[in-house]
Protein backbone atom coordinates (compact mmCIF):
# COMPACT_ATOMS: atom_id res chain seq x y z
CA UNK A 1 0.00 0.00 0.00
CA UNK A 2 1.48 3.45 -0.94
CA UNK A 3 2.08 5.96 1.54
CA UNK A 4 2.36 9.81 1.68
CA UNK A 5 5.55 11.35 3.61
CA UNK A 6 4.07 14.16 6.48
CA UNK A 7 5.50 16.88 4.06
CA UNK A 8 3.13 15.90 1.11
CA UNK A 9 0.20 14.97 3.26
CA UNK A 10 0.58 18.34 4.32
CA UNK A 11 0.43 20.08 1.26
CA UNK A 12 -2.00 18.48 -0.36
CA UNK A 13 -4.69 18.85 2.77
CA UNK A 14 -3.63 22.98 2.35
CA UNK A 15 -4.27 22.50 -1.54
CA UNK A 16 -7.76 21.18 -0.65
CA UNK A 17 -8.37 23.68 2.11
CA UNK A 18 -7.39 26.58 -0.59
CA UNK A 19 -10.24 25.29 -2.39
CA UNK A 20 -12.91 25.81 -0.16
CA UNK A 21 -13.82 29.73 -0.33
CA UNK A 22 -14.30 29.59 -3.78
CA UNK A 23 -16.83 26.53 -3.16
CA UNK A 24 -18.27 28.13 -0.46
CA UNK A 25 -18.96 31.36 -2.21
CA UNK A 26 -20.31 29.12 -4.91
CA UNK A 27 -22.37 26.95 -2.69
CA UNK A 28 -24.11 30.60 -1.27
CA UNK A 29 -25.39 30.97 -4.60
CA UNK A 30 -26.58 27.66 -5.81
CA UNK A 31 -27.51 26.22 -2.59
CA UNK A 32 -29.51 29.00 -1.23
CA UNK A 33 -33.06 27.34 -1.89
CA UNK A 34 -31.69 25.12 0.78
CA UNK A 35 -30.92 27.70 3.40
CA UNK A 36 -34.24 29.32 2.51
CA UNK A 37 -35.86 26.02 3.36
CA UNK A 38 -33.44 25.54 6.66
CA UNK A 39 -32.11 22.06 5.41
CA UNK A 40 -28.32 23.62 5.24
CA UNK A 41 -26.61 26.65 5.86
CA UNK A 42 -22.87 26.31 5.14
CA UNK A 43 -20.10 28.62 5.11
CA UNK A 44 -16.73 29.11 6.36
CA UNK A 45 -16.48 32.43 8.81
CA UNK A 46 -12.83 32.41 9.15
CA UNK A 47 -9.88 30.81 7.34
CA UNK A 48 -6.49 32.13 7.72
CA UNK A 49 -2.99 31.02 8.49
CA UNK A 50 -0.78 33.04 11.08
CA UNK A 51 2.72 32.89 12.29
CA UNK A 52 5.61 34.65 14.57
CA UNK A 53 8.86 35.22 13.61
CA UNK A 54 11.30 37.15 15.79
CA UNK A 55 14.78 37.50 17.42
CA UNK A 56 16.13 35.89 20.36
CA UNK A 57 18.82 36.27 22.64
CA UNK A 58 19.79 33.73 25.99
CA UNK A 59 21.88 33.71 28.50
CA UNK A 60 22.26 31.39 31.44
CA UNK A 61 24.53 32.48 34.57
CA UNK A 62 25.98 35.26 32.44
CA UNK A 63 26.93 32.79 29.19
CA UNK A 64 25.13 33.25 25.74
CA UNK A 65 23.49 30.08 25.05
CA UNK A 66 24.31 30.13 20.82
CA UNK A 67 21.44 27.58 20.24
CA UNK A 68 18.91 29.97 21.36
CA UNK A 69 20.15 33.24 19.98
CA UNK A 70 18.88 34.41 16.67
CA UNK A 71 16.46 35.09 13.86
CA UNK A 72 13.58 32.15 14.13
CA UNK A 73 10.30 31.01 12.54
CA UNK A 74 8.57 30.27 16.44
CA UNK A 75 4.73 29.46 15.24
CA UNK A 76 3.02 28.57 11.91
CA UNK A 77 -1.03 28.19 12.54
CA UNK A 78 -3.80 27.28 10.15
CA UNK A 79 -7.13 28.43 11.39
CA UNK A 80 -10.74 27.44 10.04
CA UNK A 81 -14.32 27.98 11.26
CA UNK A 82 -17.85 27.27 9.64
CA UNK A 83 -20.66 26.30 9.76
CA UNK A 84 -22.19 22.96 8.57
CA UNK A 85 -25.89 23.61 9.15
CA UNK A 86 -28.13 25.78 11.35
CA UNK A 87 -26.92 25.28 14.75
CA UNK A 88 -23.69 23.00 14.23
CA UNK A 89 -20.28 24.55 13.50
CA UNK A 90 -16.65 23.67 13.20
CA UNK A 91 -13.70 25.00 14.30
CA UNK A 92 -9.98 23.35 13.29
CA UNK A 93 -6.55 24.77 14.34
CA UNK A 94 -3.29 22.95 12.69
CA UNK A 95 0.07 23.44 14.33
CA UNK A 96 2.11 23.16 10.67
CA UNK A 97 5.53 23.26 12.24
CA UNK A 98 4.99 21.25 15.51
CA UNK A 99 6.87 18.03 15.18
CA UNK A 100 5.94 14.58 15.90
CA UNK A 101 7.11 11.08 15.77
CA UNK A 102 3.61 10.14 16.42
CA UNK A 103 -0.12 10.59 14.13
CA UNK A 104 -0.71 13.67 12.05
CA UNK A 105 -3.53 14.61 14.88
CA UNK A 106 -0.68 15.06 17.49
CA UNK A 107 0.28 18.63 15.73
CA UNK A 108 -3.40 19.49 15.10
CA UNK A 109 -4.55 22.11 18.50
CA UNK A 110 -8.28 21.49 18.09
CA UNK A 111 -10.54 20.05 15.71
CA UNK A 112 -13.92 19.77 17.15
CA UNK A 113 -17.72 20.14 16.16
CA UNK A 114 -20.63 22.42 17.93
CA UNK A 115 -23.56 21.78 18.38
CA UNK A 116 -26.09 24.72 19.75
CA UNK A 117 -29.10 22.40 21.22
CA UNK A 118 -30.45 25.03 23.07
CA UNK A 119 -29.63 29.06 23.45
CA UNK A 120 -28.79 28.06 26.66
CA UNK A 121 -26.98 24.65 25.71
CA UNK A 122 -24.42 23.53 23.01
CA UNK A 123 -22.19 20.60 22.95
CA UNK A 124 -19.05 19.92 21.71
CA UNK A 125 -16.61 16.92 20.46
CA UNK A 126 -13.37 15.79 18.70
CA UNK A 127 -9.88 17.47 19.99
CA UNK A 128 -10.07 20.42 22.19
CA UNK A 129 -9.09 22.87 24.50
CA UNK A 130 -8.60 21.13 27.89
CA UNK A 131 -10.61 23.05 30.57
CA UNK A 132 -8.44 24.34 32.94
CA UNK A 133 -8.69 27.99 34.33
CA UNK A 134 -5.80 30.79 34.15
CA UNK A 135 -5.94 33.47 31.72
CA UNK A 136 -2.04 32.67 30.85
CA UNK A 137 -3.63 29.17 29.86
CA UNK A 138 -5.99 30.26 28.13
CA UNK A 139 -4.44 32.68 25.97
CA UNK A 140 -2.91 31.88 22.40
CA UNK A 141 0.57 30.21 22.69
CA UNK A 142 1.35 32.59 19.65
CA UNK A 143 0.43 35.93 21.91
CA UNK A 144 2.54 34.39 24.37
CA UNK A 145 6.82 34.98 25.47
CA UNK A 146 7.57 33.87 28.73
CA UNK A 147 5.74 31.50 30.77
CA UNK A 148 5.29 29.89 33.95
CA UNK A 149 6.82 25.76 34.30
CA UNK A 150 3.12 24.62 34.16
CA UNK A 151 2.13 26.72 30.79
CA UNK A 152 5.58 24.95 29.47
CA UNK A 153 4.87 21.60 30.16
CA UNK A 154 1.13 21.07 30.19
CA UNK A 155 0.06 18.91 27.20
CA UNK A 156 -3.43 21.21 26.88
CA UNK A 157 -5.05 19.70 23.42
CA UNK A 158 -6.58 16.11 23.79
CA UNK A 159 -9.41 14.19 22.33
CA UNK A 160 -12.84 14.47 24.25
CA UNK A 161 -16.41 15.66 24.73
CA UNK A 162 -18.18 18.39 26.22
CA UNK A 163 -21.17 20.75 26.74
CA UNK A 164 -21.52 24.07 27.93
CA UNK A 165 -24.74 25.92 29.63
CA UNK A 166 -25.18 29.22 30.21
CA UNK A 167 -26.59 29.68 33.60
CA UNK A 168 -26.93 33.44 33.00
CA UNK A 169 -26.35 36.01 30.72
CA UNK A 170 -23.10 36.46 32.74
CA UNK A 171 -22.31 33.03 33.89
CA UNK A 172 -21.24 29.56 31.69
CA UNK A 173 -21.02 26.01 33.30
CA UNK A 174 -18.43 23.76 31.01
CA UNK A 175 -18.48 19.82 31.63
CA UNK A 176 -15.59 18.34 29.88
CA UNK A 177 -14.77 14.86 29.43
CA UNK A 178 -11.46 14.27 27.84
CA UNK A 179 -8.26 12.16 27.65
CA UNK A 180 -5.76 13.06 30.34
CA UNK A 181 -2.89 15.70 29.70
CA UNK A 182 -0.64 12.86 31.70
CA UNK A 183 -1.29 10.03 28.82
CA UNK A 184 2.24 9.89 27.23
CA UNK A 185 3.85 9.31 30.75
CA UNK A 186 1.23 7.08 32.08
CA UNK A 187 -0.62 5.21 29.12
CA UNK A 188 -3.33 5.93 26.92
CA UNK A 189 -6.39 4.62 29.02
CA UNK A 190 -6.19 7.29 31.62
CA UNK A 191 -8.88 10.53 31.18
CA UNK A 192 -9.88 13.94 33.16
CA UNK A 193 -12.86 15.17 34.46
CA UNK A 194 -13.03 19.62 34.07
CA UNK A 195 -15.37 21.78 35.58
CA UNK A 196 -15.07 25.26 34.32
CA UNK A 197 -17.07 28.24 35.26
CA UNK A 198 -16.97 31.50 32.91
CA UNK A 199 -18.36 34.23 34.76
CA UNK A 200 -18.21 38.05 33.24
CA UNK A 201 -19.25 40.51 35.78
CA UNK A 202 -18.31 44.15 34.66
CA UNK A 203 -14.96 44.99 36.15
CA UNK A 204 -14.68 41.15 36.99
CA UNK A 205 -14.05 38.22 35.12
CA UNK A 206 -13.53 34.54 35.98
CA UNK A 207 -11.96 31.13 34.48
CA UNK A 208 -12.36 28.88 37.56
CA UNK A 209 -12.10 25.39 36.99
CA UNK A 210 -12.00 22.45 39.37
CA UNK A 211 -9.93 19.10 37.81
CA UNK A 212 -9.58 15.45 38.35
CA UNK A 213 -6.71 14.13 36.29
CA UNK A 214 -6.19 10.41 35.62
CA UNK A 215 -2.05 9.43 36.21
CA UNK A 216 0.31 6.73 36.96
CA UNK A 217 -1.71 4.65 39.01
CA UNK A 218 -3.94 7.05 40.83
CA UNK A 219 -5.30 10.56 40.95
CA UNK A 220 -4.30 14.86 40.71
CA UNK A 221 -7.07 16.96 41.84
CA UNK A 222 -6.48 20.65 39.96
CA UNK A 223 -7.80 23.65 41.68
CA UNK A 224 -7.03 26.88 38.97
CA UNK A 225 -8.96 29.73 39.79
CA UNK A 226 -8.25 32.79 37.04
CA UNK A 227 -9.49 36.19 37.66
CA UNK A 228 -9.57 39.36 35.40
CA UNK A 229 -9.74 42.91 37.08
CA UNK A 230 -10.83 45.35 34.39
CA UNK A 231 -9.36 48.41 36.57
CA UNK A 232 -10.27 50.85 34.07
CA UNK A 233 -10.58 50.54 30.35
CA UNK A 234 -7.40 50.63 29.24
CA UNK A 235 -5.68 48.78 32.08
CA UNK A 236 -6.19 45.34 33.09
CA UNK A 237 -5.04 42.88 35.81
CA UNK A 238 -5.00 39.16 35.64
CA UNK A 239 -4.16 37.04 38.35
CA UNK A 240 -3.92 32.70 38.04
CA UNK A 241 -3.72 31.19 41.37
CA UNK A 242 -3.60 27.21 40.56
CA UNK A 243 -3.30 24.68 43.67
CA UNK A 244 -2.18 20.49 42.59
CA UNK A 245 -3.27 18.15 45.23
CA UNK A 246 -1.85 14.43 45.24
CA UNK A 247 -3.69 12.28 47.59
CA UNK A 248 -0.16 11.45 48.92
CA UNK A 249 0.68 15.08 49.52
CA UNK A 250 -1.29 18.24 51.08
CA UNK A 251 -2.80 21.35 49.96
CA UNK A 252 -0.60 24.25 49.43
CA UNK A 253 2.42 21.86 48.49
CA UNK A 254 2.10 21.90 44.39
CA UNK A 255 0.75 25.12 43.05
CA UNK A 256 1.41 28.24 40.82
CA UNK A 257 1.22 31.74 40.44
CA UNK A 258 0.84 33.77 37.27
CA UNK A 259 -0.31 37.39 37.09
CA UNK A 260 -0.20 40.11 34.49
CA UNK A 261 -0.81 43.64 34.17
CA UNK A 262 -0.86 45.36 31.07
CA UNK A 263 -2.32 48.91 29.72
CA UNK A 264 -3.47 50.00 26.30
CA UNK A 265 -1.27 53.52 25.24
CA UNK A 266 -3.78 54.77 22.70
CA UNK A 267 -5.59 52.62 19.94
CA UNK A 268 -1.90 50.88 18.29
CA UNK A 269 0.29 49.91 21.62
CA UNK A 270 -0.07 47.72 24.96
CA UNK A 271 2.79 47.72 27.75
CA UNK A 272 2.53 44.65 30.26
CA UNK A 273 4.38 43.31 32.80
CA UNK A 274 4.42 39.40 34.07
CA UNK A 275 5.25 37.62 37.22
CA UNK A 276 5.06 33.71 37.78
CA UNK A 277 5.81 31.60 40.39
CA UNK A 278 6.04 27.50 40.44
CA UNK A 279 6.18 25.59 43.96
CA UNK A 280 6.49 21.75 44.53
CA UNK A 281 7.61 20.81 48.00
CA UNK A 282 10.31 18.04 48.42
CA UNK A 283 7.89 15.08 47.36
CA UNK A 284 10.75 11.99 48.15
CA UNK A 285 8.83 11.24 51.14
CA UNK A 286 6.02 9.93 49.25
CA UNK A 287 8.01 8.16 46.41
CA UNK A 288 11.61 8.18 44.40
CA UNK A 289 10.33 9.84 40.90
CA UNK A 290 8.93 13.00 41.67
CA UNK A 291 7.55 12.21 38.55
CA UNK A 292 5.13 10.55 39.98
CA UNK A 293 3.82 13.25 41.97
CA UNK A 294 3.23 15.78 39.05
CA UNK A 295 4.13 15.23 35.44
CA UNK A 296 4.54 19.09 34.94
CA UNK A 297 5.99 21.12 38.10
CA UNK A 298 8.21 18.33 39.90
CA UNK A 299 9.35 17.89 43.14
CA UNK A 300 12.06 20.06 44.44
CA UNK A 301 10.33 23.20 42.18
CA UNK A 302 11.05 26.91 43.50
CA UNK A 303 10.66 28.69 40.21
CA UNK A 304 10.18 32.75 39.46
CA UNK A 305 10.22 34.79 36.62
CA UNK A 306 9.63 38.43 35.39
CA UNK A 307 8.88 39.73 32.59
CA UNK A 308 7.85 42.85 30.52
CA UNK A 309 7.40 43.84 27.31
CA UNK A 310 5.57 46.22 24.79
CA UNK A 311 3.15 45.13 21.92
CA UNK A 312 2.19 47.96 18.47
CA UNK A 313 -0.37 47.26 15.88
CA UNK A 314 0.96 49.73 12.70
CA UNK A 315 -2.69 48.01 11.15
CA UNK A 316 -6.18 50.86 12.77
CA UNK A 317 -8.79 48.72 13.82
CA UNK A 318 -6.96 45.38 12.49
CA UNK A 319 -4.53 44.54 15.65
CA UNK A 320 -4.79 40.89 14.62
CA UNK A 321 -3.41 41.03 10.92
CA UNK A 322 0.25 42.90 12.59
CA UNK A 323 1.70 42.74 15.37
CA UNK A 324 5.27 44.00 16.32
CA UNK A 325 6.77 43.25 19.87
CA UNK A 326 9.68 43.07 22.36
CA UNK A 327 10.12 41.54 25.69
CA UNK A 328 12.85 40.61 28.43
CA UNK A 329 12.25 38.13 31.24
CA UNK A 330 14.53 36.83 33.83
CA UNK A 331 13.61 33.58 35.24
CA UNK A 332 15.49 32.33 38.67
CA UNK A 333 15.29 29.64 41.49
CA UNK A 334 15.40 26.07 41.18
CA UNK A 335 13.84 23.82 38.86
CA UNK A 336 13.38 19.58 39.90
CA UNK A 337 12.89 18.06 36.46
CA UNK A 338 16.00 15.84 37.69
CA UNK A 339 15.72 13.53 39.99
CA UNK A 340 18.61 13.57 41.85
CA UNK A 341 19.83 17.27 41.46
CA UNK A 342 17.09 20.28 40.85
CA UNK A 343 18.45 22.39 38.11
CA UNK A 344 19.83 26.04 39.01
CA UNK A 345 17.57 28.37 36.98
CA UNK A 346 19.59 32.20 35.83
CA UNK A 347 18.55 32.84 32.64
CA UNK A 348 17.87 36.02 30.94
CA UNK A 349 15.80 35.90 27.52
CA UNK A 350 15.10 38.55 25.06
CA UNK A 351 12.64 38.65 22.04
CA UNK A 352 12.08 40.97 19.49
CA UNK A 353 9.77 40.14 16.36
CA UNK A 354 6.51 40.36 14.85
CA UNK A 355 3.40 38.38 14.14
CA UNK A 356 0.85 38.55 11.23
CA UNK A 357 -2.54 36.81 9.46
CA UNK A 358 -2.70 35.99 6.15
CA UNK A 359 -6.37 36.04 5.80
CA UNK A 360 -7.65 33.68 2.84
CA UNK A 361 -11.07 34.25 3.23
CA UNK A 362 -11.09 38.00 2.94
CA UNK A 363 -8.60 38.13 -0.19
CA UNK A 364 -10.87 35.60 -1.85
CA UNK A 365 -14.26 37.01 -0.85
CA UNK A 366 -12.35 40.50 -2.56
Amino acid sequence: MNTVSGPARVALILLSILCLPVQALCAGDAGSSCADHGVLNTGISQFYFESRMSYGFTSVGGEVVDPSCGFKGEYLNLRLDGQICDGLTYSYRQRLNKNTNATFFDSTDWLHLDWKVTPRLSLSAGKQVVAIGGYEYDRAPIDLYICSEFWNNIPCYQMGVSAAYNVTGHDQLLLQLCNSPMRSWSGNNKYALNLMWYGSHGWWETMWSANAIQWGNGNIYYLALGNRFNITDWLRWDVDLMDRYNPMGYIGEDYSVMTELSAAVGERMRIHSKFTYDYHHDSSRYHSDCDMIDFLVCSRTKLKSFSAGIEGYPLRGDSDFLKVFAVGGYRWGRNGDTIDVPVVVDDFQLQIGIKFRLDILRSAIR
